[in-house]
């Protein structure tokens, strides 16, 4: 057999010949996926029928049977979340599995092929045209057709070798693709981790809230009206309380030391915009003084569910966190974190269900620092955000404001009226 005809079949064997991967076989792993798939699907529509129910309930409720049925369909909605993120985990563990198959056959085939061009070239190198094909047809003994037939060979490789060098670069080409494919999925797997340690720890919020909901009440309807009475009557006296201290803060704001206001400066903390209460004398804050005492709401106020990611509104250091709620339950921020940001501004997020960051921490725009709650005053769940001036807002010292409301200590941000700023000025 010719070298020429050797080469050729080396080359069929390297490339040609299939590869066989253990485990599922190609075809099992994507019918698996696509069951996944399918499952996942169904569960979107089962959740999205619970978020619409839930939506429509999403106000404070009226009666003790609300407040616990409210609870009741968070915990059932949790529950179905957590069953989707399993769900997603495994397919994302799947398609880990079958994206690195793909690899290791596209790197076998790379190899082989890269094996099959080193033949060829020295095939080229080492082939009877040693000397000039139309010389050596001059010489004794030679036949011209022996010399086309030689010229054709020389021909047919030097194609080959330009095929194979082109089909190298498609399948490195097709390598990379999947190793950011290997990557995407292994960022998508440890997000969905993530997820359902948070959906976890919401389901055992929920049920202490209900159990503490119960025994508060001891599950009478009469009791759940004092209830919700005494935190309404709370929260309007903490409301002055609160003016009058901060009235007597003695901080000059710099202006010059603000950015000049305008659309992104700061990012926007939630992923889903839904603006429920706007900054300063809005129609409901002027309705309800009881809530407001009057004197305009201090942030904006963003409709999301319990569970929501919160993000930073801007790179910046943590500067503290808290829960009113453990110095006077039900009446203030609940659960808080205030951010110093690189730009003269300060932000805070309250009614937090799940604080992720600590006291001193660098974060940067964007960054999950949170997660959405209804704890503190809150008339339904949501995220207020407010926004100050970073010279004129500090958080109150373990001595510095007793409140006579709660006859505790309270550990806040604290600011005086013109520290606070517009929200949207700066979004």
């Amino acid at each position: 057999m010719s070298r020429y005809f050797c080469t050729l079949f080396f080359i069929f064997f390297l490339v040609i010949m299939p590869l066989h991967v253990s485990g599922e076989t190609a075809d099992e792993l994507q019918s698996s996926l696509d069951s996944l798939s399918a499952k996942i699907e169904a569960l979107d529509r089962e959740i999205k029928e619970y978020n619409d129910k839930i939506g429509k309930t999403q106000g404070e409720a009226k009666t003790l049977k609300q407040a616990l049925a409210n609870l009741e369909a968070r915990r059932l909605l949790l529950a179905k979340e957590i069953d989707r993120t399993r769900l997603r985990i495994t397919e994302a563990q799947k398609n880990i599995v079958d994206t690195q198959g793909k690899i290791v056959v596209t790197q076998t085939t790379l190899s082989k092929n890269k094996e099959a061009l080193a033949e060829m070239l020295r095939a080229l190198v080492h082939s009877e045209q040693i000397v000039p094909p139309f010389v050596a047809a001059l010489s004794d003994g030679s036949h011209l057709s022996d010399t086309i037939d030689t010229i054709k060979r020389g021909t047919d490789i030097s194609h080959a070798v330009n095929e194979k060098v082109q089909e190298l670069s498609d399948i490195k080409q097709t390598l990379s693709d999947q190793k950011k494919t290997y990557e995407t999925n292994k960022q998508k797997l440890e997000s969905l981790n993530a997820t359902l340690t948070d959906q976890k720890i919401l389901v055992e919020q929920t049920s202490k809230e209900k159990n503490t909901l119960l025994v508060q009440t001891k599950n009478k309807e009469s009791e759940y009206q004092q209830l919700l009475a005494d935190r309404k009557r709370k929260k309007g006296e903490l409301e002055v309380e609160m003016l009058d201290v901060e009235s007597r803060l003695k901080v000059i704001v710099d202006a010059s030391k603000l950015p000049k206001y305008g659309k992104g400066v700061l990012q926007y903390p939630v992923e889903n915009i839904l603006i429920t209460q706007y900054f300063g004398n809005t129609p409901f804050a002027s309705k309800n003084p009881q809530v407001y005492n009057g004197s305009g709401h201090n942030g904006i106020d963003f409709g999301v569910k319990v569970g929501s990611s919160i993000l930073s509104a801007g790179a910046g250091t943590v500067i503290g966190t808290g829960n009113t709620d453990t110095a006077c339950s039900g009446v203030s921020y609940g659960k808080w974190i205030l951010i110093r940001h690189m730009n003269g501004l300060t932000t805070l997020y309250a009614h937090l269900s799940v604080i992720q960051v600590v006291a001193g921490q660098q974060v940067v725009s964007g960054q999950k620092i949170g997660l959405s709650g209804n704890t503190g005053y809150s008339t339904g769940p949501h995220l207020h955000f407010t926004v100050y001036a970073s010279d004129a807002v500090h958080i109150s010292g373990p001595t510095e404001y007793k409140s006579k409301v709660c006859g505790t200590y309270m550990i806040m941000p604290l600011a005086p009226r013109d520290g606070y700023l517009n929200p949207l000025s700066y979004l």
